[in-house]
């Protein structure tokens, strides 16, 4: 997800803005969403004995991309979707704690939400079908119930050209959404019934190994045909209709999103916070002043001269996390439509100095695209995607200079010896200091190593992202959370045409690969079609830039448990408490 989750994109050791574009219309133009004076709760409340309601604080980024399921690309945005609507799969806190360094957060498991339980059929053509058996008793925030045929409208309105959602690929696994998508079927088509109201069918080209996964997967999630014909649904709390544990209350554009509990949700009764508030925050400063100052209760942004301290105090949170942080190259437009420039640029980046200096927080330095910790059914015990297929060029602090030289003869390779005749360039990046430390740093490797000249755009959030989906850049700063844990999650977004290609990448190869990926029933043969596809963008066309792989880091108030996460990048609070 461009952490964007694209998700879309987090900054491990500086914030998190959402791996994956602004709904810049309506009433979010104003300063205050329509209904949130006159919430019930806008005031906040009291419990029955006059204490102050148990509420949960937390900041992820500024204004998300947006609520709507479908529409949404950014981790911020996920993480509050995942709170506000509910899949036939859903995350639940497993007691076990997280792997990595000082994590004070369990694990979360996957298990049947919307859906109670499931049955899985082979049919004769070799296709797949899963056939959910929904919970009694499930309700839309308004009370309304939540039936087979409202996941049958989800799905296909996610793939429909008529959404044009960059997440349209997640189903496309599913029979004939590949070409609904393409315009060559209609919607109606997909291979997704409603034999009744308590019983949702979906029928895969092949079984996939992280189907399961998918189906907890915000884009996933459904949405209610009546609510959602209002394009302006999601800005007020009178319109937003939802599934999941809770709903929103108030929404002020540019300050907060807060929810509270959805009391026709079946699980209300096991819920912990009165209140979980997402305060809309993007300077690093504030952030921890408002940590420190115990406004904010969570965080993960924070100035990256902080870190350092932070982590020798024990106070700084580091778990695992599935994503790369990347250059993106528009390898559309010249001089990046050239290969051996785009190797060059990569060539010269000393990666160790911007984990070791800039980062700080456990990052690795990349080696490939795909990042560690994401499985391999090729791969013997021990062994993930990333050490079966290795490195496509040394990440070795003594192998820097022979990369820097290797990098000055492409450069002169490709008609610019030691810069001479490089036009100037820009590397686009959004508002965060540890995303303008990185790029300072790029922009003097650059001017280093290749003698070429890089200015720097400093763009919003939002801005920033649709500037990149657009592809009116030369270079770009960009990052990559799994959406589940394969590594289609960060190969197939590169496909010609793709929503979330903000490479503007397109090689028949490389496409045909991941077709034959998709349609491959032996584990072992999927995965080696895998890594040829990412030796095809990473190894032969160097289309994409990785830097290093992601950690997770974190401050939690001393005085909430019940935080449970998933290394694809969610946090989840409703079972939160203070004490």
């Amino acid at each position: 997800m461009n952490k964007r989750k694209a998700l879309s994109l987090l900054l491990a050791g500086t914030m998190v803005a959402g791996l994956l574009a602004g709904c810049g219309n309506g009433a979010q133009n104003s300063n205050e969403t329509p209904g949130a004076q006159n919430s019930p709760a806008a005031g906040g409340e009291t419990t029955a004995n006059g204490t102050t309601a148990n509420e949960i604080t937390v900041n992820f980024a500024s204004e998300p991309e947006s609520l709507d399921p479908a529409r949404n690309t950014t981790v911020d945005g996920s993480i509050m979707i995942n709170h506000l609507f509910e899949g036939l799969m859903t995350w639940e806190d497993s007691g076990e704690e997280t792997a990595g360094s000082n994590g004070t957060c369990n694990n979360a498991k996957l298990v049947p939400g919307q859906a109670e339980s499931y049955d899985v059929t082979t049919n004769e053509d070799g296709t797949v079908t899963y056939t959910f058996h929904l919970r009694d008793g499930i309700k839309w925030s308004d009370g309304k119930d939540v039936t087979a045929q409202d996941f049958v409208f989800s799905w296909q309105r996610l793939v429909s050209p008529d959404t044009a959602s960059d997440y349209s690929n997640m189903l496309s696994g599913v029979v004939n959404a590949i070409a609904i998508t393409n315009g060559e079927m209609d919607p109606s088509e997909l291979g997704v019934a409603a034999p009744d109201e308590k019983t949702f069918e979906v029928t895969l080209v092949n079984d996939l190994p992280y189907f399961l996964e998918i189906c907890a997967f915000p884009s996933c999630m459904p949405v209610r045909e009546d609510v959602v014909s209002d394009t302006q649904w999601t800005y007020s709390p009178e319109t937003f209709v939802s599934n999941g544990a809770y709903k929103l209350d108030i929404r002020k554009t540019n300050d907060q999103i807060s929810m509270v509990p959805n009391e026709n949700y079946y699980g209300v009764e096991e819920l912990g916070p009165d209140r979980i508030t997402f305060k809309l925050m993007d300077n690093d400063n504030a952030i921890l002043n408002g940590f420190k100052s115990g406004d904010l209760d969570f965080i993960q942004s924070m100035p990256v001269d902080e870190v350092a301290g932070l982590i020798a105090s024990g106070d700084l949170n580091i778990v695992n996390y599935i994503g790369v942080y990347y250059v993106c190259f528009n390898t559309e437009k010249a001089p990046f439509d050239d290969p051996l420039v785009r190797e060059a640029f990569t060539l010269a980046i000393d990666r160790n100095y911007i984990v070791e200096q800039i980062t700080q927080a456990g990052e690795v330095p990349a080696g490939g695209f795909v990042p560690s910790g994401v499985y391999d059914a090729a791969g013997t015990e021990g062994e993930d995607f990333r050490t079966v297929g290795g490195n496509y060029y040394s990440i070795s602090e003594e192998d820097y200079e022979a990369n820097c030289e290797r990098a000055r003869e492409l450069l002169a390779e490709a008609g610019y010896p030691n810069g001479e005749g490089f036009p100037v360039v820009e590397y686009l990046y959004n508002t965060n200091d540890g995303h303008k430390k990185i790029a300072e740093a790029l922009q003097n490797m650059w001017k280093t190593v290749l003698g070429v000249e890089v200015t720097l755009n400093n763009q919003e959030w939002n801005a920033f992202l649709q500037v990149r989906k657009d592809g009116d850049y030369a270079i770009c700063r960009n990052g990559w959370i799994a959406d589940y844990n394969d590594p289609m999650s960060f190969l197939d977004m590169w496909l010609t045409g793709g929503g979330n290609n903000d490479a503007q990448y397109s090689n028949e190869n490389f496409d045909n690969l991941i077709a034959q990926a998709r349609t491959e029933t032996d584990a072992a043969k999927r995965m080696e079609l895998l890594h040829q596809a990412e030796e095809q963008i990473i190894g032969t066309d160097h289309a994409l830039c990785p830097i290093y792989f992601y950690t997770q880091k974190y401050l939690l108030a001393d005085d909430i448990q019940g935080m449970y996460y998933t290394p694809l990048g969610y946090f989840f609070f409703d079972k939160c408490t203070r004490g």
